[in-house]
């Protein structure tokens, strides 16, 4: 049975508020003077307790809310702090805490919207939180106590991708006890880390990585494994998502045994997507890349290092005495120094693994070919990862030889001399900006990660982009693999460039959420959705339109006055809460759960008769209808 009630009839009491301001550290108390706003929004109807705290969202701050809504007979909270993306739901929690209910409680930005913005503005930043927290008050007078919404979930994740990440995530979730349907597009699992010969920090092979998760997800029951197989439409929601797939259009054989040949209907509850990520594909030209065949990327290196024995290294038949490394090809692009994407802007995010990978790439040359000169040229060497220092050190004691650049005036790949085919002109930063020359047999390009296209999944599942076109995660620390539509989670580098350490916790990381957003028989929703009033309803249809998330909006016929007309309702497993259909509404017969427009309107009376310190209160109560 389907629970979608989410308004508690019951009168509410005379609202006792309690409003809490946070110092954050002095994010917020530097330039907002917050004892000043506690003691004025006391001044507020309806404000019965208003206190500050260096970090309100600390432990002895939730404590302090939660006693005091006990202690002060508390019907409704104010919280004045950072975005509520940080921390609205700590402190839901807090004021559950205290045994009220959780949507009694309102959030308000000082930190974004007001220290931050207006920093050069105590006074005016002061003010204009004072008013903000007024507008929350007055808005809480007509709060509602809502509850979640439960709906039934299937117990099933599908999981997008089948490369390392991929991989892991599958054997993870079913590990938990959760079903898995794998689908990969290629013919064959394991995606790009097959073809890589040596991975850091282990120097295991990349095929071996695969083999053994691959025989794991094989040999499990709980997963269903499809390859040359991509998805063909997608609807649904949290727990609820109907999803088709079909054969890819690639060529190739697909696994035996995978039934990826004939579309197929899915229902699962949640969508890992683990897509992977592309490299980058420098323009002709581009460090003399196709102008000269001595240039090569470090896929092309790794797969020809791979080959050779240890004759010699050879590159189209010359042996290769002296060799470069170029680091950041494709990454921390500057606007106006190199030439944008296809949709104007520039890479300008760091790819994080390539300065590693060269260091250990050239490592492992001049180990297997000691006569092997090797240079190294880069802007910065950012070996962030657990012990990765460690390859520049041995690097530097192995005779690499290092130049650095600077980004707005990169290196020149052009005509060699002496024997040489090429040869590198840049002006040297660990010199003093001394120009060099250095002739070379083969350069190598640490091309960066860039984001596939995945156009066609985009579309299908609403899926939010970023400004590296990577897909987007909620928040990076707080929700690092959820995205903004419930239910579907990011392993791996279709998120962002990552390591395959990284990519394995990633990995790990979403199947755990999944697991957690599975783990009953149903879900739960936030009651924020819209909500049709079935009297005021006039079935005219106005709503329809405007409302932009396939089936949230239903028709509906009822019987009224011995005729049968067609009102509006709402599926709140579809519904985003976005409210376009309230204001089409021509009898306000729509609304919005805990965002209605008798809130809405209250906060704007809040905002104009706020007090400020020094003047009396302009108003005895807020208006716009009783309260519930």
């Amino acid at each position: 049975m389907i629970r979608t009630t989410t308004q508690v009839e019951s009168p509410a009491p005379e609202p006792r508020i309690g409003v809490y301001v946070c110092r954050c550290g002095g994010n917020i108390s530097d330039v907002i003077d917050t004892e000043k706003v506690a003691e004025t929004v006391k001044l507020v109807p309806g404000v019965r307790v208003s206190k500050v705290h260096s970090f309100m969202c600390s432990e002895p701050g939730q404590a302090m809310i939660a006693e005091d809504i006990k202690k002060e007979q508390l019907n409704r909270v104010v919280v004045a702090s950072c975005s509520p993306f940080l921390h609205e739901l700590t402190f839901r929690i807090a004021v559950r805490r205290g045994g009220l209910n959780p949507y009694l409680y309102e959030h308000v930005n000082i930190r974004e919207q007001g220290s931050w913005a207006h920093h050069g503005d105590p006074e005016g930043a002061t003010a204009k939180a004072i008013r903000l927290v007024a507008a929350a008050v007055h808005r809480l007078y007509h709060a509602e106590p809502l509850e979640q919404i439960r709906l039934p979930s299937h117990r099933r994740a599908l999981v997008i991708g089948g490369g390392i990440a991929g991989l892991k995530a599958a054997v993870d979730l079913a590990g938990r006890g959760v079903g898995v349907v794998l689908v990969e597009r290629e013919p064959q699992l394991g995606g790009r880390l097959l073809g890589l010969a040596r991975s850091f920090p282990t120097d295991e092979s990349g095929k071996a990585q695969i083999d053994r998760l691959v025989g794991e997800v094989r040999n499990n029951p709980n997963i269903e494994v499809l390859t040359g197989t991509v998805i063909k439409s997608a609807s649904g929601f949290l727990g609820n998502y109907d999803i088709t797939v079909g054969p890819a259009m690639a060529t190739g054989v697909a696994d035996a045994g995978t039934g990826g040949s004939k579309v197929k209907k899915l229902s699962v509850g949640a969508i890992i997507v683990a897509t992977g990520h592309d490299y980058y594909r420098p323009g002709s030209g581009e460090y003399g890349f196709k102008r000269y065949t001595q240039v090569i990327t470090m896929p092309e290196f790794i797969e020809l290092l791979a080959g050779v024995s240890r004759n010699g290294l050879e590159w189209n038949g010359q042996r290769i005495r002296r060799i470069g490394f170029m680091h950041c090809v494709g990454s921390r692009q500057i606007e106006g120094v190199h030439q944008p994407q296809a949709d104007g802007k520039v890479n300008d995010y760091c790819s994080r693994v390539c300065c590693t990978t060269v260091l250990h790439q050239a490592l492992h040359a001049r180990r297997r070919f000691p006569d092997l000169v090797v240079f190294d040229f880069h802007q910065d060497i950012r070996t962030y990862g657990r012990l990765h220092e460690d390859y520049y050190r041995r690097a530097s004691e192995e005779g690499i030889i290092f130049f650095r650049f600077h980004g707005d005036d990169p290196p020149v790949v052009e005509d060699g001399a002496d024997g040489f085919p090429i040869q590198v002109r840049l002006k040297d930063w660990l010199t003093w900006g001394e120009e060099i020359v250095v002739p070379l047999d083969l350069l190598v390009l640490a091309v960066g990660m860039t984001a596939r296209e995945n156009r066609d999944l985009v579309n299908l599942l609403k899926l939010p982009i970023g400004a590296d076109r990577f897909f987007q995660e909620v928040h990076p620390k707080l929700r690092p693999v959820e995205t903004s539509v419930n239910g579907i989670l990011l392993a791996g580098t279709a998120q962002a460039p990552m390591t395959i350490e990284e990519t394995l916790a990633s990995a790990s990381a979403a199947a755990s959420k999944a697991a957690c957003l599975l783990a009953h028989d149903s879900v739960e929703l936030e009651p924020f959705k819209a909500r049709v009033d079935v009297d005021k309803c006039i079935g005219c249809g106005l709503c329809f339109p405007e409302c932009a998330y396939e089936g949230a909006l239903v028709r509906t016929s009822v019987e009224r006055e011995g005729t049968t007309v067609t009102l509006a309702s709402v599926n709140p497993g579809l519904c985003v809460g976005c409210g376009a259909c309230v204001p089409v509404c021509p009898t306000r017969a729509i609304d919005l759960q805990g965002w209605t427009l008798s809130q809405f309107e209250a906060m704007v009376d809040g905002l104009l008769s706020a007090p400020l310190p020094g003047q009396p209160v302009t108003s005895e109560s807020p208006s716009h209808g009783q309260t519930h």
